[in-house]
């Protein structure tokens, strides 16, 4: 498929050239006109509606500001971005945080550098101080599993995720459920796995069940929360018999110490994740699926709208999907 870019090397002239052409813009001579316009029909380019909206900007890239990129839901989101992004003419530049402080660090260099046209924060929340900082000096911003009242959002809703997850265990006649979260969430102020506890919790109570408090546990980060998790909640007396995991790379770590142990999924104990990442489907992993890239792919897209239209702000709530595989298809009698 041809690209703004193609037209753009093709013709020897930037891609913001080719945009403003796109745009009609007054900004552009009457012989590079012309001559960018020779070459799209050339290549019979057809342009990407939303390329077509893109403003006259001045540095052509997008910043994405996302905290641990190596995870795999944070990649899948990337990849989102990526191709919309760049189907759209735009470089990116991605700025990873790995701690609570170079998050505060690259949200001022968003505002005061102003090397990017707009910002896509990812997971991190956005304090009023900095909303209203990026409003203050025009700079286009999208929340991507996050949200703010005044910023254009796409999420999901955890609390319903964990109420999925939940009652799927529920249904295949388990009443001794653990929750393994992972408190790296809190540290960062993102309360993901806060949410996702709350939907556990609620829908055990819905169901007459209390909630352990000895079956809920809060690791540090990633598949370590799930090893620890496991060590902790497979040594209990009694054991739970099904563990819901805060995410399937929580779900990979109580997987590894279930192996250690010589113990199986479904027959020993149920396991269910969050997220669907591509491992899931190889180790049989139920999960309550994400749409992970398509929540980039429409982060992408309202910022692009919002460089064309700043006051169009959007809250999209995408959905969850539980997807059963063999870590629960034992049914307790």
């Amino acid at each position: 498929m041809v690209t703004i870019r193609d037209v753009a090397k093709r013709a020897g002239v930037g891609v913001g050239t080719v945009s403003r052409v796109l745009n009609n813009s007054a900004n552009v001579s009457a012989q590079t006109r012309l001559q960018v316009l020779a070459v799209i029909d050339e290549l019979n380019f057809r342009p990407n509606p939303i390329a077509q909206r893109l403003p006259r900007q001045e540095t052509l890239t997008i910043g994405v500001i996302l905290p641990f990129f190596t995870f795999p839901f944070f990649v899948n989101i990337l990849e989102g971005i990526h191709a919309e992004i760049s189907e759209a003419g735009y470089d990116l530049l991605v700025m990873n945080v790995d701690s609570p402080e170079k998050s505060e660090q690259y949200f001022g260099k968003a505002v005061f550098g102003r090397r990017f046209d707009g910002v896509i924060v990812v997971t991190l929340p956005l304090s009023d101080q900095y909303v209203e900082l990026f409003a203050k000096n025009d700079l286009p911003v999208v929340l991507v599993d996050s949200f703010h009242p005044q910023i254009s959002a796409i999420t999901v809703n955890n609390v319903v995720g964990g109420a999925l997850a939940t009652q799927h265990l529920i249904d295949k006649g388990h009443t001794k459920i653990a929750y393994i979260g992972d408190n790296q969430n809190d540290l960062f102020g993102f309360h993901t796995t806060q949410l996702r506890l709350h939907g556990y919790q609620q829908t055990l109570r819905d169901n007459g069940i209390a909630p352990n408090p000895n079956w809920i546990f809060q690791g540090n980060q990633g598949k370590g929360s799930g090893v620890q998790g496991a060590n902790y909640l497979l040594s209990q007396d009694p054991t739970p018999t099904a563990i819901f995991a805060y995410s399937d790379t929580v779900a990979l770590g109580v997987v590894e110490v279930a192996e250690e142990r010589g113990l199986r999924y479904p027959n020993d104990f149920a396991l269910i994740g969050f997220d669907d990442i591509e491992i899931s489907q190889y180790i049989g992993l139920t999960t309550v699926r994400q749409p992970m890239q398509e929540m980039g792919k429409q982060g992408a897209r309202q910022l692009i709208n919002l460089l064309a239209h700043p006051s169009d702000v959007k809250a999209i709530e995408l959905p969850l999907q539980l997807v059963e595989r063999k870590s629960t298809n034992f049914i307790r009698g």
